[in-house]
């Protein structure tokens, strides 16, 4: 919680009204509530056209069930007078998710003997064109990032063994004082490691059906020039699905013993934090720092990228209508093989994988000269200020939180917003709040500028924010959906797969924050500074 010298905030209670939210038809019956909502139909003749769908509208218990079923709260690491938490939750819209999450501790001393401290990893997924490259990062990011790590303690000359008699001798001799800082604390180190296993990672998992298919090749399928039939092979599907389908990846990497924060972004999902600048007289207030930019074609670097890695001819149609080629939206993520294997590549798998099957499209009528899409991730490092009981003076600016979260969040509600919703819950705020008035309560300063890389920025609906869960992540979840309009939160949840996605993402949340824990002495707890 925040510093014991914060005054209280009364809960305020604001005026009911007709919420922007209500687009549906809404009736009662003696049995049932139902509403409709718009959807759109093809017709026999091929044509769209809008039509009206009436469903049952979900009762309040099943829609707090589908809050909070997939909250979790974990304590993951303690190192001196704090505790490391996160918060993570997440909501379906697409049948299955496409979303994904992962997180744990990597032990420093499995990479650099001797060291302090942890590296704590928390990241969120988020797939599109199915569930498979997403689930199949939340078993395998982890691992690469330490791998990488590894390597990169073990590469490092100051690391090197002598290689011979003479080299050994010199060394006893007359040894020299190494002054470099160790690999698995240099910020630069750390980031080309980061990334490395990203693109690593990535090219793995692009070329593990190339692998099948050459594996599977025999002197007959070589003479006749012929294809084999991989359509009932077992790693057929389970390495082409992965490829073929794609995420996004959003990564946290904490260095508890040297305070600094690495965020690793491809794509656009987005990690905001909130830091806390004190006014000295028990009075502050949040200042909101992107750590991510949107990678989409309407971020003007990723377009100006897109276009230097491609001929010029191609410069209208790299990005089109802020799409890759003028259709995938993000410009960094994992899979998505379409964008990246040679047309030629494609029709083979196509031909030896499925045959008879549409789950693989053809390659973009753009495609020229592929890969348009990375892996590669663009990392962030920041220095953290943290509360310890060895200073005399607390710290004026204090990292409180950061906020990982796929792009479903960040469609309906702003960075500042976020920033303030989570700062008004660790304050204790309590009931429903009118949104004019949160700022007010909550003050927010935004700090370096950076880039919304949305369609458009997401609306702020009048109404009221609401204070009711336990947990941070469903907070910011429920809030970001409805707000207090406890009608239209019933109403979104209600509307089913496929229809839903019109109108909702996937979303998944997850909220890193710290806790102080109390230190006890001879004659009792001492209370921390913060």
């Amino acid at each position: 919680m925040l510093r014991r010298a914060w005054k209280p905030v009364a809960a305020l209670t604001g005026i009911a009204g007709t919420s922007s939210y209500l687009w549906y038809s809404y009736s009662r019956s003696r049995n049932s509530e139902t509403f409709e909502f718009p959807v759109r139909v093809r017709g026999a003749d091929g044509k769209a056209s809008m039509s009206t769908l009436t469903v049952p509208l979900l009762p309040k218990d099943e829609v707090e069930r589908r809050i909070k079923e997939n909250a979790v709260v974990e304590t993951i690491a303690s190192q001196g007078n704090i505790s490391w938490k996160h918060a993570t939750v997440s909501l379906a819209s697409n049948d299955p998710i496409e979303d994904a999450s992962t997180n744990g501790v990597i032990p420093r001393d499995t990479i650099s003997r001797g060291s302090v401290g942890d590296f704590l990893f928390f990241a969120v997924m988020d797939g599109h064109s199915g569930p498979y490259t997403s689930r199949l990062l939340s078993r395998t990011l982890i691992p690469a990032v330490t791998l990488e790590l590894k390597t990169m303690v073990i590469d490092d000359p100051n690391n090197k063994a002598p290689t011979s008699f003479l080299e050994s001798l010199k060394a006893l001799l007359w040894p020299v004082p190494s002054s470099a800082v160790p690999p698995d604390s240099d910020p630069e180190k750390v980031t080309a490691a980061i990334e490395r296993a990203f693109v690593n990672l990535d090219s793995e998992l692009i070329n593990a059906p190339l692998r099948v298919l050459a594996a599977s090749i025999d002197r007959t399928n070589r003479e006749k020039k012929t294809l084999p039939d991989l359509s009932q092979h077992p790693m057929a599907l389970a390495t082409l699905r992965p490829a073929l389908s794609g995420s996004c990846a959003l990564a946290a990497l904490l260095d508890t013993a040297h305070k600094r924060l690495y965020v690793a972004c491809t794509g656009d999902s987005r990690a905001v934090a909130g830091v806390w600048e004190d006014n000295n007289d028990g009075t502050g207030y949040w200042r909101v720092e992107a750590l991510s930019e949107d990678q989409t074609g309407r971020n003007p670097k990723e377009l100006e990228r897109m276009r230097s890695e491609h001929p010029q001819d191609e410069a209208e149609d790299v990005i089109r209508n802020g799409r890759v080629l003028g259709g995938l939206e993000p410009t960094r993520a994992f899979g998505d093989a379409r964008y990246k294997w040679p047309r030629e590549i494609q029709q083979v798998l196509k031909q030896s994988f499925m045959p008879d099957n549409d789950e693989m499209r053809g390659p973009s009528p753009r495609l020229k000269t592929p890969p348009y899409v990375t892996s590669r991730p663009v990392v962030t490092q920041t220095p953290i200020s943290l509360p310890s009981p060895d200073l005399e003076t607390k710290p004026k600016s204090t990292f409180r939180f950061v906020i990982l979260a796929t792009d479903g969040l960040w469609d309906r509600i702003s960075s500042e917003d976020a920033v303030a919703l989570v700062g008004g819950y660790l304050s204790g705020l309590k009931g429903s709040i009118p949104k004019v008035t949160l700022p007010s309560l909550v003050p927010t300063v935004s700090g370096a500028a950076t880039v919304n890389g949305k369609a458009q920025a997401p609306k702020q609906v009048p109404g009221e924010w609401t204070f009711v869960d336990d947990h941070v992540g469903a907070h910011l979840l429920r809030n970001a959906l409805a707000g207090a309009n406890e009608m239209a939160l019933r109403q979104l949840l209600s509307i089913p797969a496929p229809h839903s996605r019109r109108y909702r993402d996937d979303i998944t949340v997850t909220v890193i924050y710290w806790e102080e824990r109390p230190e006890t002495t001879e004659t009792g707890p001492v209370k921390a500074k913060l």
